[in-house]
């Protein structure tokens, strides 16, 4: 299987929402109840920058299966080495590998990002997105129980952290 990521164009944000909205009923994913539309999402996409916050799509053979990307954390500046990292794929492509792909490719575009620390906010009972970061090194950081409501039931999140200390030259604590 041929996998590439690419810097994700305007062109592509319909596709990207797509998936998004695709995990919505699921309720594993995301805390969003109902889809989202392409022109809620356009100032989103705008506030990535390839140089420093990128989104990425993840493709098969050209086709568009997925899409990871890095937000800043928290909106402060004393955060600025660490990101928020969300990763969704198309059902069509899932349990395909292509979740670890797109973590093994992140984790090599640290360095010139100068990140050196990634949260990811994953509900407790996606098991599948549990085990994907675990296996690569992240452990809870934090757990927010029973914090979202959807469809009369409440649900934890747990926030997974990792630190790259080899990604980035500035000082270690």
């Amino acid at each position: 299987m041929t996998v590439t990521f690419e810097n994700a164009q305007p062109a592509d944000l319909p596709r990207i929402v797509a998936i998004y909205n695709e995990i919505i009923p699921s309720r594993l994913a995301t805390a969003d109840l109902t889809p989202v539309t392409v022109a809620s999402r356009e100032a989103w996409f705008a506030s990535f920058d390839p140089a420093s916050r990128p989104i990425w799509t993840i493709r098969v053979a050209g086709t568009i299966a997925g899409w990871v990307s890095l937000e800043s954390f928290y909106g402060r500046p004393a955060y600025h080495h660490t990101v928020e990292i969300s990763l969704y794929i198309d059902a069509a492509f899932r349990h395909q590998g292509l979740g670890q792909r797109a973590l093994a490719f992140v984790t090599t575009q640290l360095p010139r990002l100068d990140i050196d620390r990634i949260v990811a906010f994953v509900f407790s009972h996606n098991a599948p997105s549990q085990a994907l970061f675990k296996r690569n090194g992240f452990t809870v950081w934090g757990h927010l129980p029973e914090v979202a409501e959807m469809d009369g039931a409440l649900y934890s999140l747990d926030i997974l952290g990792r630190h790259f200390p080899e990604a980035t030259q500035h000082g270690q604590n």
